[in-house]
């Protein structure tokens, strides 16, 4: 299986997930220095099926749980559902009632 590569591209506000030199998944986000808001998650069509969506996902979750200085706010569904998916992670979203 062919590496894949994660890189956080802060200048164009996005997470991006590379399977050798192929671009296959993209995360967006807003970042206002508390929060991290998740607009979208997008997977090349090529490659969709492969959980690559899932990945990205996972690696920006804990890349910001490592960092610990935001908490994240699932705009896009798919970030939504993987949370749902994933209660354990879940400490690290913003308490709705404090938003």
């Amino acid at each position: 299986m062919t590496e894949l590569t994660f890189t956080r591209e802060a200048e164009a506000s996005r997470y991006t997930l590379h399977r050798g030199t192929d671009l296959v998944s993209v995360l967006d986000y807003r970042d206002d220095g508390r929060t991290l808001a998740m607009t979208r998650a997008y997977t090349v069509p090529t490659f969709r099926g492969h959980g690559y969506a899932g990945e990205i996902v996972d690696r920006a979750v804990a890349e910001l749980e490592r960092a610990g200085d935001r908490e994240i706010i699932p705009v896009c569904w798919y970030v939504a559902d993987w949370f749902a998916a994933h209660p354990d992670r879940a400490g690290i979203l913003q308490d709705r009632r404090s938003a």
